[in-house]
Order: structure tokens, then C-alpha cells, then sequence
């Protein structure tokens, strides 16, 4: 059964996207089953990865029109699959309103096709929304990717306290799987200093591994493509190969020594 994971944070440009794009892919050259589900209306996550919806989309999931197993596509990367997404699921949070059951609209479409994977991973959508409740709701564990600046830990209260209130009413399963710091330019002592203060406020629970700050990031999704299939030399590509395999450590997944960019 997959273990799943919503990737989220309600500021925008934090790198939430750069991460679900970069870390599906690699966690997926290493021999895991990934499914990666863009629940972001802007679906970059989906253009990031080279593919492009025509007819189908999560939001026909989230409307019941449509089941999961028959909108999931695999991309032409290693073990990697995509339920795509694009403007209409901005629809959803109004046409859901008066559901019966609206926040486990997802849980209930991923629970048909979990098995097939190793691990889910959730792109949502930069708010605090009804789309982002059932990516919590159907998740195992929350991801929260942190950018390097003054502001870093703003907005992060409101989101664990929506974290929280998920996690006592309606997933008691869910939990933090890990802080993530990202865009660091590591020539600056703001960004070291905000290192510091997000492992002073989380812990252990801030990956090891640091993002850093790089064009090459930028430039990979307007190829539609992975960062370690654009340029597998980055300083980026090293970066999300080794949180890829912190996070299979984190989670009893061993890596296999003779994987290799």
C-alpha cells in the first residue's frame, strides 16, 4: 500500500512545485512506484513533467465523473505516473460545497489504485482550501517546504494549526513527514541564519538536505522535464538525489547502492 504524501504550504513560490516535480521523478529512478496527483488549478507540476490534459483531469475525479485508474497517464520517465491537472479544478471548491463528504472526495478515488504504487505524493494548490483538506485527508504524512527569506515561518503557523484540526477530526494518521528548506543562497548570512531559526522551531524534523538556490531549477519545467534528466551535473539534481533518498530512509527504504545518476 503506498504511503502518501501531501506536499503543501499556502505561500506561494516556496518551491512546493519545484519539489513535487523533482522528488516524484527521482524517488522514482530509484526503483520506487511513484504516482504524482497535481491539486494545484495552475497545474504546473503537470506541464513541469511534460504532459498536458485534454479531456480528463483530477477535478472529473473529484466530481465523481471519472475514477482515478482512468485518468492516471505514465510519463515517459522511469516509474513515473501523473494524475494531471489544469484551470478547471479551480471549479471544484465551489461545485464541492454542499457535498455530502467533500474533504474525502480524493481519499476515496486513491484508495482504489494505492496498492499499484509505493508512494503518493500530493501537489496542492498555495492555500489554506477544500482541495488542500482532501489532500490532508488523504494523506499519510505533510511535507512543508520552507524558502530561505526573512518571512520564512510566516504563514506556517496557520498551516499547522489546519494540520492539527485535519489531523484530530477527520485523518488521525497524519503527520509532519518533514520541513523542507529550499532556495538557499548559501553566500548570504540571512539564509543561514533562517536555517538556523527553522531547525531551532521544527527540530528533527527539518530534512538534512537543503535546497539551494539555482537557474537550472528554474529553467528544467519549460522543457518538461526533471532536473536530473535536464542537467544531471546541477547542484539541483544532487540536491533532490539526496533528499529523495533521505526520504526513503526516513521512511524503511533502503537505497540501492549501485543507483547512480
Amino acid at each position: 500500500m503506498a504511503k502518501t504524501i501531501a506536499i503543501i504550504n499556502q505561500k506561494g513560490g516556496v518551491g512546493k512545485t519545484t519539489t513535487a516535480v523533482n522528488l516524484s521523478a527521482l524517488m522514482a529512478d530509484m526503483g520506487q512506484r511513484v504516482l504524482i496527483i497535481d491539486l494545484d488549478p495552475q497545474g504546473n507540476t503537470t506541464s513541469g513533467l511534460g504532459m498536458a490534459v485534454e479531456e480528463k483531469s483530477i477535478y472529473e475525479v473529484l466530481m465523481g465523473r471519472v475514477q482515478m485508474k482512468d485518468l492516471v497517464e505514465k510519463t515517459e520517465f522511469r516509474n513515473l505516473s501523473i494524475a494531471g491537472s489544469d484551470i478547471r479544478l479551480a471549479d471544484a471548491e465551489l461545485q464541492l460545497v454542499n457535498v455530502d463528504k467533500r474533504e474525502f472526495r480524493l481519499k476515496t478515488a486513491i484508495a482504489a489504485i494505492a496498492k499499484d504504487y509505493d508512494f503518493i505524493l500530493i501537489d496542492c494548490p498555495p492555500s489554506l482550501s477544500l482541495l488542500t483538506i482532501n489532500a490532508l485527508a488523504a494523506s499519510d504524512g505533510v511535507m512543508i517546504p520552507i524558502q530561505c527569506e526573512y518571512y520564512a515561518l510566516e504563514g506556517v503557523a496557520s498551516l499547522m494549526q489546519t494540520v492539527q484540526r485535519v489531523k484530530k477530526t477527520i485523518n488521525p494518521r497524519l503527520e509532519i513527514e518533514g520541513v523542507l528548506l529550499t532556495m538557499l543562497d548559501g553566500r548570504t548570512n540571512l539564509g543561514l541564519q533562517v536555517v538556523e531559526e527553522v531547525k531551532k522551531h521544527f527540530k528533527k524534523q527539518v530534512y538534512a538536505t537543503v535546497i539551494p538556490r539555482t537557474v537550472r531549477l528554474g529553467e528544467a519545467p519549460s522543457h518538461g522535464e526533471p532536473i536530473h534528466i535536464y542537467d544531471k551535473r546541477s547542484t539541483g539534481t544532487t540536491a533532490y538525489a539526496a533528499l529523495a533518498q533521505e526520504v526513503l530512509r526516513r521512511n524503511g527504504v533502503k537505497v540501492d547502492k549501485n543507483w547512480k545518476l
